[in-house]
């Protein structure tokens, strides 16, 4: 049985995305690109910079969307290419098992996490990249900083929506700062 990827109806229009944002759960993948040395320590933690719809300039992780019948692992690759350029050369395993579950909610203060358009999922992931990065679509800016400078509390606490939050989590995983 051949699976048909080309149906139309996968698809959802921006109006029938909203109508199922306010209904369902949306399943997302998130990332922290990573420069790793020979030894296998993290270097450098990639972080993007983003114009937000109310004018002001964010620090983000990697995140977006699943799309219908999309394997993760291609989502992480779909999203980190996209954003990171299609020279980033991610090192997803071949099975990818993320390093937490980050659950957002459009009602702040449930979780640290905060997306007022909806109710997310977002399979979270540490990936490296061994390719030349430049920051791609929306993204204006691409800031590879050492894991001290990551771990400035400063810092995260102007990640909005809880990406500050994700970052430090990464960071703890990787034994790299404190939770």
């Amino acid at each position: 049985m051949q699976a048909d990827l080309d149906r139309q109806e996968a698809w959802l229009s921006h109006e029938e995305l909203d109508s199922v944002r306010g209904r369902v759960p949306i399943l997302y993948v998130a990332a922290v690109p990573v420069r790793v040395a020979d030894n296998g320590d993290v270097v450098a933690v990639g972080l993007l910079l983003r114009a937000s719809d109310s004018g002001t300039m964010d620090r983000e992780l990697i995140a977006g969307r699943v799309n219908y019948h999309e394997r993760v692992r291609d989502a992480l690759v779909r999203h980190l290419e996209k954003d990171l350029g299609p020279m980033a050369l991610p090192s997803v395993p071949a099975s990818p098992v993320p390093f937490t579950v980050a659950e957002f909610f459009p009602t702040p203060g449930v979780t640290p996490f905060h997306d007022p358009r909806q109710h997310a999922v977002a399979l979270s992931y540490i990936v490296p990249v061994r390719g030349d990065c430049a920051p791609q679509h929306d993204a204006l800016d691409l800031a590879w900083l050492t894991p001290d400078e990551a771990s400035e509390t400063g810092l995260q606490a102007e990640m909005a929506g809880g990406h500050g939050a994700l970052l430090r989590q990464a960071l703890a995983h990787l034994g790299l700062s404190s939770f």
